[in-house]
């Protein structure tokens, strides 16, 4: 059964230790499966070491930073300095953290977990660079993706991906980001706060996928920020000196920052020696039940396709965990949350659109909590079908991450409009939001005047 420390076979075999790779073992492991955890790098994959966490940790050093030196309006004159070489610091410590609590936890669980690349030998055997071969009896593939490449401006010098630019230990005077999604917008805001001149240079425009009114808020407090954006540029080259546009533009940057996409991780997988398909743009086909069309293995996470999320990947994780332990599931979720930790963050939940739907708006100019704040740039909105069951919010607000989560479990759970304007929020909160927008939808607003035809009687 076992070869010096690690098995010749097991009940499962986890390719790639990131959030939904750990997720799935650790669950599968509760079932009573053996299992093994492969992984190339360090657990917790991207999202531990070079996405999510450290993203979101560099976010808050650059706010805290940032608003030491812009509290003038509440009294408070200060002025703050910056030592990226601590920052970066406690931005590896908090990964190494939570990346030795995984490996308490697969400890803990009696999972086996191996440091290697793996390829599929065929659908019931895998081969391990370390030179060990392993057989299973189902397989979860959770390899993730990795950055997309962008022609003309390989890694290299100054340009770099996002995982590079939040390991700088020093602040670069200037920066020029290619890309216009979630990503280019967080890490341009992050470094605009810290004091760098940032360039983004938009195909189109920022955050192009998601509603006019949210990006607009977003957008105009980039600029505020300092942060120039070119719409509808194309970058064409780059030197030592920065980067030129197709419409000939120089933009002087330390750093170029390469951020267009991501691609799913499926190279030397020996994918064609199984049942496995990919589709045109090179994701893994899955059924509801995530199983591929290799009866033996489940893919989940990035490696499947969009939305390319974190904690779908972990939803993904559990299902594929129970399929693989002969449980009947499936992955059906009615809404998958997604948020954007600009200034001030967007979050979305459902669908703001759709035949049969109307929508409400609530400003945040008329929330308490938001006023007292001197955060009064966002709204609420919500989408609603004609029996007011909630389709879809969205969210442009100071802790939009958190008040998402209420709009996903309302979503889920069929809630309408009345159980949510119904409910006792707390006060003074933002998550009164939800509420006050529930009750204007209801023809019964509070704080905000819509005009007396707005009110039901």
């Amino acid at each position: 059964m076992v070869m010096g420390s690690l098995p010749e076979d097991a009940d499962l075999a986890v390719v790639g230790g990131g959030v939904g790779g750990y997720i799935a073992a650790i669950h599968a492991a509760q079932l009573g499966m053996s299992v093994v955890l492969i992984e190339k790098e360090k657990l917790g994959g991207h999202c531990l070491n070079y996405a999510c966490i450290p993203s979101k940790t560099l976010i808050h050093i650059a706010d805290l930073f940032y608003n030491a030196q812009h509290a003038e309006r509440f009294g408070i004159s200060a002025s703050a300095t910056i030592d990226a070489k601590k920052m970066l610091e406690w931005r590896l410590a908090s990964s190494k953290k939570l990346e030795d609590g995984v490996g308490f936890l697969c400890k803990s669980y009696g999972i086996e977990t191996v440091k290697a690349e793996a390829t599929f030998l065929s659908s019931k055997e895998l081969q391990l660079t370390n030179g060990t071969s392993i057989e299973f009896k189902k397989a979860i593939i959770a390899t993730g993706s990795e950055p997309t490449p962008l022609k003309g401006f390989e890694l290299g010098g100054s340009v770099i991906d996002y995982k590079a630019a939040l390991m700088l230990d020093e602040i670069p005077k200037s920066m020029a980001i290619i890309g216009a999604g979630y990503v280019s917008v967080e890490t341009a805001t992050l470094y605009a706060k810290l004091g760098s001149e940032v360039h983004v240079i938009a195909r189109s425009d920022i955050l192009s996928h998601f509603d006019p009114d949210a990006r607009s808020i977003v957008k105009r407090r980039m600029e505020e920020l300092g942060v120039v954006i070119h719409t509808g540029s194309t970058p064409k080259s780059h030197d030592e000196k920065g980067i030129t546009l197709e419409d000939g533009t120089a933009i002087s940057a330390d750093k170029i920052v390469v951020a267009i996409g991501l691609s799913p991780y499926t190279k030397n997988l020996g994918l064609e020696n199984t049942k496995v398909e990919l589709d045109a743009r090179g994701f893994i086909k899955v059924g509801s039940d995530l199983r591929t069309g290799d009866e033996n293995i489940f893919a989940i996470g990035d490696v499947i396709g969009e939305p390319m999320l974190a904690h779908k990947a972990m939803r993904q994780a559990t299902v594929a965990a129970e399929g693989a332990a002969g449980r009947n599931a499936a992955f059906d979720n009615a809404v998958i949350p997604a948020v954007v930790f600009s200034d001030p963050e967007i979050a979305v939940a459902g669908s703001i659109s759709g035949e049969g739907v109307s929508t409400l708006k609530f400003p945040l100019t008329a929330l308490g909590r938001a006023i007292a704040l001197g955060r009064t740039e966002g709204f609420i909105k919500l989408a609603y079908d004609s029996d007011n069951v909630l389709k879809g919010v969205e969210i442009v607000s100071d802790d939009a991450n958190v008040l998402i989560s209420e709009a996903a479990l309302a979503i889920e759970m069929g809630a309408a409009l009345e159980d949510i304007a119904d409910t006792i929020h707390p006060h003074p909160t933002y998550g009164e939001l939800m509420q006050e927008a529930a009750e204007a939808a209801l023809g019964r607003p509070i704080h905000y005047f819509y005009g007396k035809a707005a009110v039901k009687k």
